[in-house]
């Protein structure tokens, strides 16, 4: 009798430890999404980013992006902003806050300026992870990654 328990004490913990280990992407959107507050849309707030259509590109990047949705909707970010999925904003791991900068999608030649406001996991595979409203901008929402270049327009200040 206890080599059946102590057996199966053993087995719902593997279980537990491989599901706790299981790798899930940051992208978990679907196309009608809507915030916690009685199903009201949130726009996406533009922070004056047009004031830097013209600014000249200080160094440029290749990588793939990705993008994190309704699962950190709401939530602070790393720089104490609350996290707006529709806003036009980032996670770098090292860009410091406030940076500006322009994302292209180099599958369509979108573009999207935007600012670093929070922080992400440093990853080989991955150099920028941008939130859902930016992803919408560059038509990136079904692919859930893609390849773009970076243009950095002003680095922000820690």
């Amino acid at each position: 009798m206890l080599k059946f328990i102590l057996h199966d004490i053993i087995f719902i913990t593997t279980v537990f430890v491989l599901t706790a280990c299981s790798s899930v992407p940051r992208f978990t959107s679907s196309k009608n999404i809507s915030d916690k507050t009685n199903g009201k849309r949130i726009t996406a707030e533009n922070d004056n980013l047009n004031l830097y259509n013209n600014s000249p590109v200080i160094e440029t990047i290749n990588g793939v992006a990705s993008f994190y949705a309704d699962k950190y909707h709401g939530r602070i970010t790393s720089n104490g902003e609350t996290y707006n999925m529709y806003g036009l904003t980032a996670a770098h791991p090292t860009f410091p806050h406030n940076t500006i900068i322009r994302v292209i999608n180099l599958s369509n030649n979108k573009s999207a300026i935007v600012r670093i406001n929070d922080r992400m996991p440093q990853r080989p595979d991955r150099i920028i992870d941008l939130s859902y409203g930016t992803a919408l901008k560059l038509e990136m929402v079904e692919a859930g990654i893609t390849e773009v270049t970076l243009e950095i327009l002003e680095w922000g200040i820690e």
